[in-house]
């Protein structure tokens, strides 16, 4: 058989390859084109009485009580206020941090107590829902919009924590079942490396803007804007000059933001600021935000509340490491800070309270949950009264 003709078909073949490239990408060019920009964000303005209008404040009260304990090790709690307005934890526990055997538990607080723990995810569910290895479990994160409730926590398919991923639950019936876990996708690399410990801040247009943080090769946060079916459409560095993590962050107004983050080192830490002047678009960190806070960070979690004075609270560990848990007040959006309580402490040491969260309730009631020994989580309750030196 003759070749005479193999150039001429190779010559042939190859243009409609690049015709049909070419058309590829214009189309695909085109797509995007057509896709309206999402509009500019702004926050659901920020629910609080400013200082002097409040009809019936609280009195000075501190009551706290330890969770049932799920397993031998518990660790990263996380608060909210359920759709029939009991509260809610959630916290991840097992044989130790990171152990195959570690589950996501879910408890709620009824006028009986803390209700015994409800597991809402194992590494063998969610590695049949998502059709990934899954090697451990991490933090997780509730947060309440409506009659919704939402779940997001860590999972690892391969590696360390650097090689996490966020999944999403969702529950209608105030936590009773749940969806099975969906994968979000941050990330073009292996979708890996983004995780979550801090709760979202709602959105004007029903989406969330939830704060995440990166931990391949570099440390720094992220904030992720999502719609209001829980997709993320939009994907933000936290870029610190120095390496930081897990970023906890409140709404000032419609688009002032405040971002307070963990040191993730090396050397003695402080907490770390970012701010937002345009609702999560951007995020200036370092001298453009102006200096980082005075307070030492021992390379541990924080949490940041708004109260319902206007005033922030910020709960976290100081320079005795996390065998102390103090609670910091600001009444000018977090420029200066007072050490206001000190939660619970260890003076002796070696005994751990750390990853604090922190919830409003409805009441007025300011809830705190927290890591307890590494053998179990506590909750406390309290009145801005007794921040302020009140006595029960």
């Amino acid at each position: 058989m003759s070749n005479a003709h193999a150039p001429a078909a190779c010559g042939r073949s190859q243009l409609l390859l690049r015709l049909a490239a070419v058309a590829f990408v214009g189309a695909l060019a085109g797509a995007f084109w057509r896709i309206p920009p999402a509009p500019a964000p702004a926050f659901a303005p920020p629910a609080y009485t400013p200082p002097g209008t409040a009809s019936t404040p609280l009195p000075a009260f501190f009551a706290s009580a330890q969770l049932p304990q799920a397993a031998a090790s518990a660790h990263a709690a996380t608060l909210t206020t359920l759709p029939d307005g009991r509260l809610a934890a959630a916290w991840f526990a097992g044989s130790r941090e990171g152990a195959a055997d570690v589950t996501i538990w879910l408890s709620r607080l009824d006028k009986q107590g803390w209700s015994k723990p409800q597991a809402l995810a194992n590494r063998e569910s969610t590695a049949g829902a998502v059709f990934t290895n899954i090697r451990k479990l991490g933090n997780p994160v509730l947060f309440t919009d409506g009659q919704r409730v939402h779940l997001w926590f860590v999972s690892v398919a391969l590696g360390g924590w650097a090689g996490s991923s966020i999944n999403h639950m969702v529950s209608d019936d105030s936590g009773e079942t749940w969806s099975k876990p969906t994968k979000l996708v941050t990330s073009p690399f292996l979708n890996i490396s983004t995780l979550v410990r801090t709760p979202p801040l709602p959105l004007a247009d029903g989406g969330y803007g939830l704060p995440a943080y990166h931990e391949f090769v570099a440390k720094h946060g992220e904030w992720l804007r999502l719609d209001r079916d829980g997709r993320v459409i939009d994907k933000t560095r936290m870029a610190h000059p120095v390496r930081s993590l897990q970023p906890a962050v409140v709404a000032l107004d419609e688009k002032r933001a405040l971002a307070l983050l963990r040191d993730a080192g090396p050397g003695p830490g402080r907490i770390r600021v970012a701010t937002s002047n345009d609702a999560g678009l951007t995020w200036e960190t370092g001298g453009a935000a102006g200096e980082d806070l005075p307070l030492p960070n021992p390379n541990a979690s924080v949490a940041l509340l708004r109260l319902a004075s206007g005033r922030l609270l910020l709960a976290g560990n100081g320079d005795d490491g996390r065998t102390h848990l103090h609670l910091w007040l600001s009444a000018d959006e977090g420029k200066s800070w007072t050490l206001a309580r000190t939660a619970e402490s260890a003076p002796d040491g070696g005994a751990e309270f750390s990853y604090p969260a922190l919830l409003l309730g409805a009441d007025g009631r300011i809830h705190l949950a927290y890591t307890w020994r590494r053998q179990g989580i506590k909750h406390a309750s309290f009145s801005e009264a007794w921040l302020d030196g009140g006595q029960p």
